[in-house]
């Protein structure tokens, strides 16, 4: 029986890992009832059933244009409706309750700090901040390895700022609008954005949904991140360095085209910064919630929205320079609440359905077995110490998360809560953030490039650098075990 019950934990902690299982902090345990073990029970096996089909549908949504919140969403009601029938069978009405409340408590947050910085990316791209960017490359006539260099390392700088799905956009852009004519080139120079882009967001609390929710969880302080700067750089430019023999030398036509950033366009970049400061100050010293910070700083660009508003001259044409602020202006005036609008509210409510999704599966008990699989059994099997204990599962989360995406795969380790030493939970960090990068279905960045350079930048296209990409994903992973090994 035993070790019956032994092979389902490890068929069970490979089938939830493959598939993203999270949940908030201890919800399982969190609860005013007993907890009911329903591993073995049909709503068990149903509520799986559900999860995986569910993901499935998501995972062919290139295919089907059916949006990926609409299949969690609805599974998420379902599963926990058939888990709150059999507590309540057992005579149990606030185990549930609490559980569900938990999940969407721990959603909120999530939920909030996005939509600051979406709408701030909202508002920059209004004021042009990202054309302008992109038109300043493109005049400049750089060759092809000069431009996949430069917007390698431009992508690897801007997604610890923006974020990488953000910069990928960007700087997919501007390859097309230099080299759309040369596929070799638009092909190579997006598989190498998207590896900067994920490397980059590994570093930094900003730069990826990942590292958020480990900063939000308090894991990991704001400072610690960086300690991932040089494993991060190893992970982009080895790969990066050994793809650029791929490219030819010639030079593409540059362009004439001259955009200007909108009226208030270098304030809304203050503001930015200042509502990153502000959410990093809140959380370190008064040791409140990042996510108060980042509506606090929400208002500074309502009330600038406002200001923008109100001075706003109709008759300014839009191709006419302002001579106050040598920018742009623009016939419509600013509103705050169309950038709020503009905010992707499918992947918003895709994080709500994954959430309590998993959340389901957690309090039925199925996520307890795979942290006592993967961070109990796995280092002692390998005869590792303690130190190094959770090594093999850190790194494979990064090696599942090419599969499936980072996002839940982070969650189900945040979910188990392993006791690791800061060195593991920046690996897992790492990991997770750069794992990703090996497949073009890997990351948010890599689905969105697809999609931009249809065509031309491919699922087979860069599978066929994987290899080179492993390469650099190792040699990561030991750079970080050797510059950071004192906190291990």
């Amino acid at each position: 029986m035993t070790e019956k019950r032994g092979m389902r934990a490890a068929v069970l902690s490979v089938c939830l890992l493959l598939f993203g299982l999270s949940l908030p902090e201890n919800v399982w345990a969190s609860a005013g009832g007993g907890f009911i073990d329903l591993t073995d029970h049909a709503v068990g096996y149903i509520a799986l059933l559900l999860f995986v089909i569910a993901y499935g549908v998501v995972m062919a949504e290139e295919y089907t244009h059916l949006r990926k919140s609409k299949p969690v969403i609805l599974a998420a009601g379902i599963m926990w409706a058939i888990v709150a029938a059999v507590y309540i069978q057992h005579g149990d009405t606030h185990t549930v309750e609490a559980a569900v409340r938990h999940n969407i408590l721990e959603y909120a947050e999530l939920f909030l700090f996005l939509l600051v910085a979406m709408t701030y990316i909202n508002a920059m791209g209004d004021r042009s901040v990202f054309d302008a960017l992109r038109s300043w490359l493109v005049r400049k006539g750089f060759n092809y390895r000069q431009l996949f260099w430069i917007t390698g390392w431009l992508a690897f700088f801007l997604s610890p700022i923006v974020d990488n799905l953000t910069t990928a956009l960007l700087m997919c852009a501007v390859i097309l609008a230099v080299g759309a004519d040369n596929k070799k080139f638009v092909g190579l120079a997006c598989i190498n954005i998207v590896v900067a882009a994920n490397a980059g967001g590994a570093f930094s609390p900003f730069g990826d949904i990942t590292t958020l929710m480990v900063w939000q969880k308090g894991v990991v302080d704001f400072w610690g991140f960086f300690l991932l700067f040089l494993p991060s750089v190893v992970n982009f430019a080895l790969p990066a360095a050994i793809m650029q023999f791929a490219l030819p030398q010639a030079r593409p036509k540059a362009s004439d085209d001259v955009v200007a950033m909108k009226r208030g366009a270098v304030m809304i970049i203050c503001l930015f910064l200042a509502t990153i400061v502000t959410a990093v100050s809140f959380h370190n010293f008064l040791h409140l919630p990042p996510v108060l910070g980042m509506m606090t700083g929400l208002a500074y660009l309502q009330f600038y929205g406002y200001y923008l508003k109100k001075s706003h001259r109709p008759k300014l044409d839009m191709e006419s320079i302002d001579q106050e602020q040598g920018m742009v202006g623009d016939i419509v005036p600013f509103d705050i609440f169309n950038k709020i609008a503009r905010a992707e509210w499918d992947t918003l409510l895709f994080f709500y359905g994954i959430i309590l999704c998993v959340g389901a599966l957690g309090q039925i008990g199925y996520l307890a077995i795979v942290s006592q699989v993967m961070y109990t059994d796995w280092g002692p099997a390998l005869g590792l110490s303690d130190a190094w204990a959770a090594t093999p599962a850190n790194v494979m989360v990064g090696l599942f998360s090419a599969i499936v995406d980072n996002i839940p795969m982070m969650f189900a380790v945040l979910s188990m809560n392993p006791d690791m030493s800061q060195g593991q939970w920046l690996l897992v960090t790492l990991t997770a953030g750069v794992g990703g990068s090996m497949l073009s279905i890997g990351s948010a960045a890599g689905v969105a490039l697809m999609g931009q350079a249809r065509g031309q930048y491919t699922f087979f296209g860069h599978l066929k650098w994987a290899p080179v990409i492993a390469l650099g994903y190792i040699a990561s992973i030991l750079v970080h075990i050797w510059v950071n090994s004192d906190i291990f």
